[in-house]
This record gives structure tokens, C-alpha cells and sequence, in this order.
């Protein structure tokens, strides 16, 4: 069996069985990258960078494999992957007790159907990699509740991370990808314009558009967040569906210039 290191969809299974397989083969009919990989973190780690979709051949045996289990779970929940687990009903228990039941996006039961798992995944793929793909918006704030509000009003359009310093910032963006983050100018410790020059001097970070967000509109305020030369400003006094339409336009300029 070759493998690709672009995979969209990763196959997991314990056991090499004849489904698993014909599945990949299945899956490239219907023009769907795949690659089948052992249940083993050592195997399935090299095909995550590219993951958009794991299928996940459930067994009673994944009990006594708790550290995979937990590699998968925090994988898809930091890589905001798509899971799709095939299982009876007792081997869906057992994966319950380690991964979240939000992080699992369909569970076919055996027998499956197999014509139908490949008509999801054919469709998750199409709204969820390329174009039509969510960005990702990292939120920066000390401000708790105002950093949850905010999440509420994007995480129906966006996929948003959350950190309440500079720190977990920086944290966050060293496993995790962003598309643009919005950052707090006031903050303790580590201010806005700290974090931002601590992103640019990055390579991997250096890259990303950074909006500040600030609670003071007089001009020297604003003169002094421009100055830094960020993606643009946002008051904290923007309701949500401003912030959504200027998120939106920015990011559809974006593609324009791209």
C-alpha cells in the first residue's frame, strides 16, 4: 500500500483488515486523497500535517491503548480535524470515555454503508479544506468574559482559539495555525504591542495578520495602534455583526490579493 504525505483523509485501524483497505481504494475512485495507518501514534503522526479527515475503525481493544486514544482526541480537537468513527455501539463507548462526543463529526454503525461514508466524506472536504475552508481567528484577550463573548459571535463562521496572554499566545500558535489573530493592546505583563513585536521576529508567526483590539477611540490612541502597522484596529465597543462584516471583507480582500 503507498502512502502520500498530503493525505486528506487518514484511515485508522488495529486490525489490516480487507474493509480498511478497500476503503482507500474506494475513497481515490471518488477523487479522495487517503492513507491507511495502524492504530499507533508512531504511524499515524507523520500523516497529521495534512490531515483534513480521520476515519476511525473502532475496537474493545482501543481500552487498553489510552495514549492513542489521547493523541487522536487532542489532535483533532487542536487541528480542528474532522473524526468519523465506523463501530458498534459497545466500541463507541469505549472511544466516548477518552474523545469528546463534539469532536466526533458522524458515527456509522456496522454494517456500514459504505456508499454513504464516502458521499460524507466527499462532502465534509468540500466545506471544510480548500476555499470554503473555516479560517482561523485567535483571540488575545486578559479579558476573559469579553474574549468568550467574542467567541460566541464568531464560532458559527470561524474556527477561534482562545488565549488570555501573550504567552499562551505564543503557546498556542507554535502547534496550531491562525489566519489572523485579534489582540488585546492592554494587557498585563506582556501588552499588545510586546506580543505583536514578539510575533513578528518569528518566521513562523511573522506572517500572520494581527488586528489589536482597544477600548480607546481618541485619535492618539488610534495613531499610536496604526503606527505598529497592524492588519487594522478594532474598538471593543464593536458589536457582533460589525466585527463580522469587517472580519468577512477582510478576508475576501484577502483572497483578491492572493
Amino acid at each position: 500500500m503507498s502512502t502520500t504525505d498530503n493525505a486528506k483523509v487518514v484511515i485508522i485501524s488495529l486490525a489490516d483488515t480487507f474493509l480498511a483497505k478497500s476503503l482507500v481504494t474506494k475513497l481515490e475512485g471518488a477523487d479522495v486523497s487517503s492513507v491507511f495507518v495502524k492504530a499507533d501514534i508512531a504511524e499515524i503522526k507523520p500523516h497529521m500535517t495534512d490531515a483534513a479527515l480521520i476515519i476511525l475503525f473502532m475496537s474493545e481493544e482501543l481500552e487498553g491503548m489510552p495514549e492513542t486514544l489521547v493523541y487522536l482526541k487532542d489532535t483533532v480537537q487542536d487541528k480542528d480535524l474532522g473524526l468519523i468513527l465506523i463501530g458498534d455501539e459497545s466500541q463507541y463507548d469505549v472511544v466516548m470515555k477518552t474523545v469528546p462526543a463534539q469532536a466526533v463529526t458522524e458515527w456509522f454503525k456496522r454494517p456500514l454503508d459504505i456508499d454513504k461514508l464516502i458521499k460524507d466524506t466527499s462532502t465534509y472536504l468540500d466545506e471544510n479544506t480548500g476555499e470554503k475552508a473555516k479560517k482561523t481567528i485567535l483571540i488575545v484577550d486578559d479579558d476573559i468574559t469579553y474574549m468568550r463573548t467574542v467567541y460566541e459571535w464568531l464560532k458559527g463562521s470561524y474556527h477561534v482559539g482562545m488565549a488570555a496572554s501573550g504567552v499562551q499566545a505564543i503557546s498556542y500558535l507554535a502547534k496550531n495555525k491562525a489566519d489572523l489573530v485579534l489582540l488585546d493592546y492592554e494587557m498585563p505583563v506582556a501588552d499588545g504591542p510586546q506580543v505583536l513585536s514578539m510575533l513578528k521576529s518569528d518566521s513562523e508567526t511573522g506572517q500572520i495578520p494581527v488586528m489589536f483590539l482597544t477600548g480607546h477611540g481618541d485619535k492618539e490612541s488610534v495613531l499610536s495602534v496604526v503606527g505598529l502597522n497592524p492588519a487594522d484596529y478594532l474598538l471593543k465597543t464593536i458589536g457582533k455583526e460589525a466585527l463580522l462584516k469587517k472580519l468577512d471583507d477582510f478576508f475576501r480582500e484577502k483572497r483578491v490579493i492572493v
